[in-house]
């Protein structure tokens, strides 16, 4: 007796793809259904309130402010064109640590009492640890970088 073409697993297969394109297309019929009750613009409108959340309520237009067009500013502003605080200029300090084999170091500075790195490309002159030494002070990457520093 000759078998038939298809196996019990390949019929449950096919079963299971038919329930779901009925169940898919149900789904459909009824979103169908539902679309045209009463959904309306304003009912599908958010509004972001002034501290940055969502809610469904318009904002209160006495509460309005009016921005310039020339204050919005698009790209990133040119270096010089930056606003920031200058860093108080600590001019002297003492060299608290200064390993020559890795070419950097720490400086403490005088009035603030705050450290300092310092690389040796900052250097004006060879200094060691407890040299009294005057800097000037640069942003650098991870804080208040010492350069320009010579001896006193």
């Amino acid at each position: 007796m000759a078998r038939s073409g298809q196996t019990q697993n390949k019929r449950e297969k096919e079963k299971k793809k038919l329930k779901k394109r009925k169940e898919k297309e149900a789904k459909k019929l009824e979103r169908k259904e539902n679309s045209n009750k009463g959904a309306s613009f304003e009912d599908m409108i958010a509004y972001v309130d002034a501290d940055g959340n969502l809610t469904d309520t318009p904002p209160d237009p006495t509460q309005k402010v009016e921005v310039e067009a020339e204050d919005i500013e698009i790209a990133i502003p040119k270096k010089e064109d930056r606003e920031y605080d200058e860093p108080e200029t600590d001019t002297e300090g003492k060299v608290s640590f200064f390993d020559h084999s890795k070419g950097f170091g720490f400086i403490i500075g005088k009035t603030t009492g705050e450290k300092y790195f310092v690389h040796v490309s900052g250097l004006i002159d060879e200094i060691d640890e407890n040299d009294k030494v005057s800097f000037e002070l640069e942003q650098g990457m991870k804080g208040l970088n010492a350069v320009r520093v010579k001896k006193i």
